[in-house]
């Protein structure tokens, strides 16, 4: 499992850990102990959700990887973007990205990937389903972690297989995000259990 972790570091998970005593922020549950998933974070909705997700991630000493648009993965900065776990993806219309993504799964013996699926901090009427899709293609778990600012929690849910139907998925997964407020609430989206959805 050794290439999901970075190898420990004190000096930057003590500044990790510092940064999130004096927020006043804390991690609840445990990541798996799986080589292969998917890392649903929601509700997106301020920047400061990635400083709160970055200092996480060091804590952990996750080695997250992430989809960048395949342009940004050329000279000079090309090394850099892998080297921070960057998974280069074309997006045009002749390209599937989930393919692609299931793809990378297929030929990695390990691999987490972390995605919002809102897509932006503004308001949205849905989610992106990119990821229900990748899970399911490529046959790994997901993994909801939510932002939870009115208790300052970073909350790691339990993995959840994408088996069952896109609405049925939406469902669970809303179960557990719902209970946790994000930094602008008015911003989110709750799927079932949003007001938005439920007005004729």
């Amino acid at each position: 499992m050794h290439n999901n972790k970075f190898p420990p570091n004190r000096f930057y998970q003590g500044f990790a850990l510092f940064v999130y005593r004096l927020m006043g922020w804390k991690i609840e549950g445990n990541l798996p102990n799986i080589p292969k998933y998917i890392i649903v974070v929601a509700h997106h909705t301020s920047n400061w959700d990635f400083v709160v997700g970055l200092m996480a991630k060091i804590i952990l000493r996750l080695r997250l990887r992430f989809l960048g648009k395949h342009t940004l993965f050329k000279p000079p900065l090309g090394w850099l973007m892998r080297y921070w776990g960057g998974v280069p993806v074309k997006r045009d219309k002749s390209h599937n990205v989930v393919a692609q993504i299931v793809d990378f799964f297929d030929q990695h013996e390990e691999c987490v990937i972390a995605l919002a699926p809102e897509g932006t901090r503004s308001p949205v009427s849905s989610w992106k389903m990119g990821f229900y899709h990748m899970a399911k293609g490529a046959d790994v778990p997901v993994v909801p972690i939510a932002f939870d600012f009115q208790a300052r929690r970073l909350v790691i849910s339990t993995p959840m297989t994408m088996a069952d139907a896109e609405e049925q998925a939406l469902h669970d997964l809303h179960s557990f995000f719902i209970k946790h407020p994000p930094k602008r609430p008015e911003n989110a989206w709750y799927g079932p259990f949003d007001k938005r959805t439920n007005q004729s």
